[in-house]
């Protein structure tokens, strides 16, 4: 059976809402920051394509196991019309950032996220949240302002998750293409690996709460804190 041209033209722009989201043009900052992947570049822990597949698939669980429920959380409070759920998201993610630099990448992703959503999006929720921001209540986190986003153009919660997850590969690849000695093909290869466990990852944290979100990295914590202190850095984190 032949869909209709209305159900079509749903998931046509769905589709396309999610490829501008995860695009790497679109302009919150991701380009700046390596996820750790530099000083474990650095520290030797990174060097070739299967030490990278490794951590790549590493930071994408814990991207969906931490981070990832936030946005599902901030998701259903803007589709609820709950701002104290989306604060409360916000601040959950913040609260799990233990490093300074991770702080700073999600909080200003989050806000070139809030500034740039409410421009496409709609202005009623992102701008309470933009306005939240500048007054200090809250955070402003990229996960969240994912969640509201998605929440905000009518998208299921499970297209937000899974532009969480391919950014947070991204991130890693596109950074890896700058200092790891790999080509497009292996990045690619790699990113078609994580592309397969997103719908896994859902499935498994989509009844999850706040209070289960889990961020227990010591690896990415002190990679985060030598880089801190290197004298020369090619990115923020």
């Amino acid at each position: 059976m032949t869909p209709s041209c209305e159900g079509s033209q749903l998931s046509i722009n769905r589709a396309m809402r999610m490829m501008q989201f995860s695009d790497s043009m679109f302009p919150v900052g991701s380009f700046s920051f390596s996820n750790g992947l530099e000083s474990a570049v650095a520290q030797g822990i990174v060097t070739d394509a299967p030490s990278l597949r490794e951590f790549v698939l590493s930071a994408a669980h814990q991207g969906a196991t931490c981070d990832g429920i936030a946005v599902l959380a901030a998701h259903r409070g803007a589709s609820d019309g709950n701002f104290s759920a989306i604060l409360a998201a916000d601040h959950a993610v913040i609260e799990r950032k233990l490093n300074e630099e991770s702080r700073t990448m999600t909080t200003r992703m989050g806000k070139k996220l809030a500034e740039l959503g409410g421009r496409l999006a709609g202005e009623t929720l992102f701008g309470k949240w933009l306005s939240a921001i500048e007054a200090g209540e809250t955070p402003g986190t990229y996960p969240a302002g994912l969640g509201i986003a998605f929440a905000e153009m009518g998208s299921p919660e499970h297209d937000a998750f899974t532009v969480h997850q391919y950014g947070v590969a991204m991130t890693l690849l596109g950074a890896a293409l700058r200092i790891v000695r790999v080509d497009h093909l292996a990045t690619q290869e790699i990113l078609f690996e994580v592309n397969q466990t997103a719908d896994g990852e859902y499935t498994a944290v989509r009844e999850y709460g706040l209070d289960d979100m889990s961020n227990f990295s010591p690896m990415i914590d002190i990679l985060a804190a030598v880089h801190v202190k290197a004298h020369v850095r090619m990115f923020m984190n």
